[in-house]
């Protein structure tokens, strides 16, 4: 079914109920690998429950709802076909450890880029128990199959550009082997992040790491390199996938601070890799 021009900007999901507890939280911190030095006592509360802390980011796991799949479905687009382009998280107040919250999405947009496809973007809103919104989420959801539908090419955002400069700083984040089967069940079960033959199938030699899974590890970069492990110096966080990561490779996130503004990007030495172009993190 193809993408139905301008109907589709009138697609909402129903209000959908959340909640997740200290374990999610410990959970996620896990799939990006904070913990992996039990003696850490900077990482520490992230993982353990005695003062546990969120990280940020888990606000992207919190809010891919079923809800959000249906309006995805809703759109037309073919499935088969689909990328996640970018991801961006707005915080308006510090994400806890556990809660309740109600999460609602609407595409916010449409860019019809003819034979290269159409973009989606989607703009997820998580409000929490009495009326305050957390987070506010936009997804770029590339749409490989669905262009010339008649929309308009225009109106995208630019690209936030990192400094021409060499990197202030640069971290280097091990991967596990199997830190796609870890992050996996914080709920985004694709088996393209498991199964060798599905992964084949699609074109690559092996399961691929999610890309939220990276998204997060440049989070935690920012949270160790300028936010002294405080999730609620972090306001704003965005990035592009530009390539997968494979589990057991190690991710090399370069940093830029130019005051509250933290640009960065993320790339697999061995490789030559950009994996995550384009960031930008706000600080408190």
């Amino acid at each position: 079914m193809p993408i139905a021009y301008p109907a589709i900007l009138d697609l909402r999901s129903d209000e959908e109920p959340v909640a997740w507890k200290d374990k999610d939280a410990m959970l996620y911190a896990l799939g990006v690998g904070l913990g992996s030095d039990p003696l850490n006592q900077q990482e520490l509360p992230f993982v353990y429950e005695n003062g546990l802390k969120a990280v940020p980011t888990l606000a992207t796991v919190v809010a891919m709802t079923t809800g959000y799949s249906r309006l995805i479905a809703k759109s037309g687009i073919n499935f088969a076909r689909v990328v996640h382009g970018e991801q961006a998280v707005e915080w308006r107040q510090p994400l806890p450890p556990e809660g309740e919250a109600v999460v609602r999405s609407r595409i916010a947009a449409v860019h019809d880029k003819g034979e290269r496809g159409a973009i989606l973007i989607v703009e997820t809103e998580l409000e929490a128990r009495g009326g305050d919104v957390l987070a506010v989420l936009r997804s770029a959801i590339f749409a490989r199959a669905d262009g010339g539908f008649g929309g308009g090419s225009e109106g995208e955002a630019e690209p936030h550009q990192v400094p021409s400069r060499p990197a202030d700083l640069s971290l280097d984040f091990p991967t596990r082997p199997d830190q796609a089967l870890l992050y996996r069940l914080n709920g985004d079960r694709n088996p393209l992040h498991a199964d060798p033959d599905f992964a084949k199938m699609v074109g690559f030699p092996r399961p691929i790491l999610h890309g939220l899974c990276t998204f997060g590890i440049t989070c935690r970069a920012v949270l160790q390199a300028h936010a002294d492990f405080d999730p609620a110096r972090v306001k704003a966080h965005q990035a592009r996938f530009s390539a997968p990561v494979f589990p057991g490779e190690t991710v090399s996130v370069d940093l830029w601070r130019d005051g509250d503004v933290v640009s960065f990007e993320a790339r697999v030495k061995d490789r030559e890799a950009v994996v995550i172009k384009n960031g930008k993190s706000v600080l408190a």
